[in-house]
């Protein structure tokens, strides 16, 4: 009777010691999660995803965030022209200037032709690599022409307080209220790239004698450059759906772009992607999706499902958050959060991913690596599809916590 007593007791003691460790590290967790102080939390890829590996340990990062400017309507790209301004555009018809962190009450220049529905406007924007010296700017805009709706990428002068048309770089990419892509920037090469939507055209995509559905690869003068995969066109990649982020990696050069999956009314919901994208070759669309692969398509690095919907992609080149070098970030309107991708050192495969905590304005589109170091994104909370805060849209930016 006594060794059954004494075991009794050891098993009450046990039990009572594992209840107090679990409910010390339910405390801490919460307690974390209400703390002010934002500290990241990665995330491995799911089981059967492509490249999911245990995540490497990383040094926690703290970070505040602050709000930039506010009463801005459906921003969708930003760039800075200097350390103290950048530019914005507003989906229905503008560029708006910041200055200092002010927004000026006068649009930079405004496009009156500008069909603004659902996911068209004046969408994406790009500086010249010679922007100091020749103030060329480069916007995409929807229009209506004929009962049809296209594409254009427009360039403009900067003149400081305003801006003068100067010419049309590349005209009658295939649009529709969905799916009209419109990211453009200017890669290490020189040259524009332009991503395009399938106009809710699917077929489209595989046809290489359309615009749409691709990647586009052009001048800045809008000529087509002689070592395209296809002589005297402009198509770089073909096969997409909707991608609406590209960048460079800044160490191997290689170009990336994030894709919007099918939402239902084209397929199964889900499957965006993150996608390597290689000169000449078709990422699939609509032939597969979903990570399925077939013979002469590339299969995505990662795909998100259920949607997060990722509307960009920069990779991060600053120097303040140090753990966040060469990771890859975007802003995800269904997903509603930012999100950060860390790649070996190949830049072949997806390492982790992750959401980071405590980002709550609703849907984020724009994430631009700024020249100070710190990262900005906007929210696009007044696209018809969000719950509209107060002072919306907003841009924010991550700062270190000191």
């Amino acid at each position: 009777m006594v060794i059954m007593r004494r075991r009794s007791i050891r098993i009450i003691k046990l039990v009572i010691i594992a209840f107090l460790l679990i409910a010390i590290f339910v405390l801490g967790y919460f307690r974390g999660s209400l703390s002010p102080t934002l500290t990241r939390v990665v995330i491995p890829l799911p089981l059967g995803s492509p490249a999911a590996s245990p995540s490497a340990p990383v040094s926690p990062v703290n970070y505040r965030i602050e709000e930039v400017v506010s009463g801005l309507s459906v921003p969708w790209s930003i760039v800075f022209t200097s350390p103290s301004r950048m530019l914005v555009t507003e989906r229905p018809g503008n560029i708006r200037i910041i200055e200092n962190g002010e927004l000026v009450s006068s649009p930079l220049i405004n496009f009156p032709e500008t069909v603004s529905k659902a996911e068209e406007g004046s969408m994406g924007l790009a500086l010249h690599p010679n922007y100091s010296l020749n103030k060329h700017i480069y916007v995409s805009l929807a229009y209506e022409s004929g009962g049809n709706t296209y594409i254009k990428v427009e360039r403009i002068v900067d003149a400081g307080k305003t801006a003068v048309r100067d010419k049309v770089i590349i005209d009658k990419i295939p649009a529709a209220t969905l799916h009209a892509g419109s990211r453009i920037k200017f890669g290490p090469d020189g040259m524009l790239y332009i991503t395009s939507g399938d106009a809710t055209k699917k077929e489209l995509a595989q046809d290489k004698s359309s615009l749409a559905g691709k990647i586009l690869r052009i001048t800045g003068e809008g000529g087509i450059p002689q070592d395209n995969p296809t002589t005297a066109s402009p198509v770089y990649s073909y096969g997409h759906r909707n991608p609406q982020g590209i960048d460079w990696h800044p160490q191997t050069g290689n170009l990336y772009s994030t894709e919007h999956g099918p939402s239902g009314f084209d397929g199964q919901g889900g499957g965006d992607e993150l996608n390597l994208i290689q000169k000449g070759m078709s990422y699939g669309w609509p032939i597969v999706s979903h990570q399925r692969s077939a013979q002469g398509h590339v299969s995505p690095l990662v795909v998100w499902t259920p949607a997060v919907a990722p509307a960009s992609a920069t990779f991060y080149r600053g120097s303040v958050f140090p753990q966040f070098t060469n990771d890859l970030f975007f802003g995800g309107l269904v997903g509603e959060g930012l999100f950060r991708v860390t790649l070996d050192s190949f830049g072949k495969n997806v390492v982790s991913w992750e959401k980071l905590p405590d980002i709550n304005y609703g849907r984020i589109r724009e994430v631009v690596s700024g020249p100070d170091g710190f990262i900005y994104f906007s929210t696009s909370n007044t696209d018809g599809r969000g719950r509209i805060r107060s002072g919306d849209d907003k841009i924010f930016r991550l700062v270190p916590l000191n």
